[in-house]
């Protein structure tokens, strides 16, 4: 590994480039609304001379982002939000093919993980682009001085917003920040459909389990836990939801699932997922009740969903049995299994969401970049919505590309919504 201080980039292998090159290419031709503001950037080139440091996962779709934010002609340095999510061909060929620097490794160990962090920030970023907020924890924390030059940023899921709404509340938040996860385009779809069938693919990558007839526990029942409910059940599951929020438990009981609590659900089920974004959601009791061979994993952001280090000391055996895979036996001699380190599954053993639903989300955050630069000054330091006629855009961009026409108002009927005198 080079040194962070000396680096132009730190990738696993350079010469992986070609191979993540035709992957980049694959996933294009199914991101259409991408390459319509990619297009449109090329020639206006609304970000010109823009530093951008990204904070995402490195995947084939988040290469087309950054290739579009270099064609509208920012200045973009990326690292990766998660110590296993980083394609590592992709990485060499953002490097070799783009001359995009990226500082990413997949396996990467925690110190690596944040000294990647600090090597993209060591670009003086005027924009930032988040998925889970520790870009801009690490500012905040670190590098305060790197605050002055920021116009804003923006965040991409669920739990990064959650801790910048917090930041916000506390007062410690110094520049805004747009919400990409909040967008109907981005959380409707990103979180409910790709993470549904991501999650499902990575959980079969790494065990090749089959889940009809499988008691499947999802933990939260958020967009993300409504999406994985979904595809579990299609597949022939038994969904069992564990909930906290009375309104979402309502929700899953009239979809069809069984709720209850966790240390119900930890007695009978046979894979257990958590998609919360908070943590130990499943904890030692819960360990306790599992029946020898019950799966555990993460699709929520951070692996603190999972008390791992309590799993850890109620063993007296860990071995690894396929690749993501620990066994874990337990004192009693029951064995648990936990996939990818308790981390993103999705991305762990499999390669994310597929690209043509991270094609709306990537268009928010092109788009959002796009309107931070223009309006950047004039917003203040708190959590934006991205506006609605970008949201708007996308669907519209999105519908055109898979060929399929909607309605208009007719002006009668624009007046009628406008107006309330007209009764019954």
């Amino acid at each position: 590994m080079v040194t962070m201080a000396m680096a132009a980039y730190d990738v696993k292998d350079a010469g992986l480039a070609e191979k993540g090159r035709l992957r980049i290419e694959w996933a294009e031709q199914w991101m259409p609304v991408l390459r319509l503001i990619r297009a449109r950037f090329s020639k206006e080139r609304p970000l010109k001379g823009v530093r951008i440091s990204a904070c995402l996962h490195v995947t084939t779709e988040t290469a087309n982002l950054a290739i579009t934010l270099k064609e509208g002609g920012a200045d973009v340095v990326l690292c990766a939000s998660n110590p296993l999510s980083t394609q590592d061909d992709v990485a060499a060929s953002l490097v070799k093919d783009s001359g995009i620097p990226v500082f990413a490794i997949k396996g990467e160990n925690n110190e690596t993980y944040y000294n990647h962090i600090l090597a993209a920030l060591a670009h003086k970023p005027q924009v930032t682009m988040d998925d889970g907020a520790d870009l801009v924890t690490t500012i905040l924390t670190k590098r305060h001085e790197l605050i002055s030059d920021i116009l804003g940023g923006t965040e991409e899921t669920t739990t990064g917003v959650i801790r910048l709404r917090s930041m916000a509340r506390q007062g410690v938040l110094k520049f805004p920040i747009i919400a990409v996860n909040d967008a109907d385009t981005k959380h409707l779809f990103d979180n409910r459909y790709g993470t549904g069938q991501s999650t499902v693919d990575g959980i079969i990558r790494a065990t090749n389990v089959l889940l009809a007839g499988t008691n499947v526990v999802v933990a939260g029942y958020g967009w993300c836990g409504r999406g994985l409910a979904m595809r579990a059940d299609g597949l022939g599951a038994n969904v069992i939801v564990t909930e906290v929020n009375p309104t979402r438990a309502i929700e899953a009981v009239m979809d069809g699932y069984r709720v209850m609590p966790m240390a119900e659900a930890a007695k009978i089920g046979d894979l257990f997922v958590t998609l919360t974004g908070d943590k130990n959601v499943i904890r030692a009791e819960h360990f306790q009740m599992m029946k020898s061979g019950a799966i555990v994993c993460n699709s929520g952001h951070f692996n603190v969903e999972i008390d791992i280090p309590a799993l850890e000391a109620m063993s007296k055996n860990k071995r690894q049995t396929r690749d993501f895979v620990d066994e874990y036996t337990l004192d009693d001699g029951r064995k648990i299994y936990l996939l990818g380190e308790g981390r993103l599954i999705n991305l762990a053993s499999a390669e994310g969401h597929p690209a043509v639903v991270m094609d709306m989300s990537f268009a928010n955050q092109a788009l959002s970049v796009e309107y931070m630069v223009k309006s950047g000054n004039k917003l203040e330091q708190k959590v934006y919505a991205v506006p609605t006629e970008i949201d708007q855009e996308i669907a519209r961009l999105k519908l055109s590309s898979m060929g399929v026409s909607i309605d208009t108002l007719t002006p009668e009927q624009v007046e009628y919504l406008a107006s309330w005198s007209e009764g019954t």
